[in-house]
């Protein structure tokens, strides 16, 4: 882990992307929370906001940013256009360019939605003991396009994405407990083991993100992941909308400690 990148304050890590810095933000700013970018028309917004509800556990909504504006409540001087590392932009559902600014493209009817990150409790993972092996090896999480069919609402519809991380089976009960006791930021794992039961038909080919080593003995573990609203797009093909690029997430000022809600739960 990169010490300077971890005790980074969020305000200087958007600075850095806002100028242009384009990296994955797993390990930046430890202990703040980080989110997923989903912007839409207008004639959209309340569709994919309700879509959110119906699906928070993959869409568990941190904020909405109305349209003519740009900073988030949870960003003090933050501009959801510019500081994120790298952000997609789609046309009619199909991906048309991955960019690390998006101002020129940010139209006037834009409202923004803000989706809690699992990057978020990864450093209460590894203070379990639990390895982060796309960290040890300097890649991009791997995120997978499953069998679950998310609630759908109006005209948005579609699959939901998985992150995985991958574990010895003791450790597994404490990843659930820490990431549990979260659920603004996904929560507890939605699957251990067989990524057959998923729909995944090949676990080193994932569809955003990198491939990890799954190590002899380890199983792998996913959580649902905020990149559900892009394979919603991919699904629903609204006209125009603006993303994160996968990996590449919104740091916000506000201490993971905020979300967390003791909560005992098992898979």
């Amino acid at each position: 882990m990169n010490l300077d990148t971890a005790l980074m304050a969020p305000s200087d890590a958007r600075l850095k992307f806002r100028n242009g810095l384009v990296t994955p933000t797993s390990g930046w700013s430890d202990g703040y929370t980080q989110a997923n970018l989903i912007a839409v028309a207008a004639g959209y917004a309340d569709e994919f906001i309700e879509f959110c509800q119906l699906n928070p556990k993959a869409c568990p909504v941190i904020d909405v940013i109305p349209a003519g504006r740009f900073e988030s409540i949870l960003a003090a001087g933050s501009d959801i256009r510019s500081d994120i590392p790298a952000y997609r932009v789609w046309v009619d559902g199909e991906l048309a360019e991955e960019v690390s600014d998006v101002t020129s493209v940010w139209r006037e009817d834009m409202v923004g939605v803000l989706i809690g990150c699992s990057f978020t409790f990864e450093a209460a993972l590894a203070s379990e003991g639990i390895p982060l092996r796309r960290t040890e090896t300097g890649r991009n999480v791997p995120m997978y396009r499953t069998n679950i069919e998310c609630t759908p609402a109006g005209r948005i519809h579609g699959p939901m994405v998985v992150s995985m991380r991958p574990m010895l089976p003791g450790l597994v009960d404490a990843a659930i407990r820490v990431t549990s006791e979260v659920p603004k930021v996904h929560g507890g794992p939605v699957h251990v083991g067989s990524p057959e039961d998923l729909g995944i038909a090949d676990i080193n080919r994932p569809d955003f993100g990198d491939a990890v080593e799954i190590r002899p003995g380890e199983v792998p573990v996913f959580w649902a992941c905020g990149v559900t609203p892009q394979s919603a797009v991919m699904a629903s093909r609204p006209s125009f909308a603006i993303s994160h690029a996968p990996g590449h997430m919104f740091i916000t000022d506000v201490p993971e400690s905020n979300y967390r809600e003791p909560a005992g739960v098992s898979l």
